[in-house]
């Protein structure tokens, strides 16, 4: 069971939703994709994570919804599907695959998504995100939780706010390129939840990530 679950806080979904917002920096998003209103999508999508099972409450909107729920054995196969794909878009730039069970997660370090102690995705990092869309958006029977990990470094405060702007940045950059933004929960998760030490620059660096957990869409 993962701990200590934050929801993004208002005040960055308000931002978002801004043409001078701090996320998107130079390269607005109007560049690859104008006219998607993007920060109202993810003002519904906060209400989705907060408290109680965002996963299962996004289930069942998504069901209600008209999405078809995988069952049985196909939910394997629809995942094997999407891994292989994912890997085939994703080698060779810097983005892992793994995968646990019925889940897959992509591990996006900073250090090819963002500039140090920035929130603004790096644009030679489009192409990448373009990839992760198009497979998204052709597997659409998953569940998307983008989540923002930073290390240790500087305050907790500061951290938790750095955590969640850049996992809304992933999830808003993937959403304008048309994903489903019910698919979507958006949380930071600052240096609670470290993937290696903190005590050396080699661990530090691996804590500054942002991972996106994809899970099925199931019934029952």
């Amino acid at each position: 069971m993962r701990t200590k679950i934050m929801a993004v806080a208002a005040a960055a979904i308000l931002a978002a939703g801004c043409t001078s917002d701090p996320f998107t920096g130079e390269q607005r998003m109007s560049n690859t994709a104008a006219g998607v209103g993007i920060g109202a999508g993810l003002g519904a999508l906060a209400g989705l994570a907060v408290g109680g099972s965002p996963r299962a409450q996004r289930n069942a909107v998504l069901i209600g919804a008209g999405v078809g729920a995988l069952t049985g054995g196909v939910v394997g196969n629809y995942m094997d599907q999407q891994e292989a794909q994912l890997r085939n878009e994703l080698r060779d730039t810097g983005v892992s695959v793994t995968r646990r069970g019925d889940e897959i997660i992509l591990n996006m370090p900073s250090a090819v998504t963002f500039d140090t102690d920035r929130a603004e995705l790096r644009a030679e990092f489009f192409p990448v995100l373009n990839s992760v869309a198009r497979v998204l958006s052709r597997y659409d029977q998953t569940l998307i939780d983008v989540e923002g990990h930073t290390d240790s470094t500087g305050s907790r405060g500061h951290n938790q706010d750095l955590s969640e702007r850049r996992a809304l940045s992933v999830a808003r950059y993937l959403g304008a390129q048309g994903i489903d933004q019910r698919r979507f929960s958006v949380r930071g998760f600052a240096d609670t939840e470290p993937a290696a030490t903190n005590a050396t620059p080699e661990g530090r660096a691996q804590n500054r990530r942002v991972e996106i957990y994809l899970v099925p869409i199931t019934r029952g």
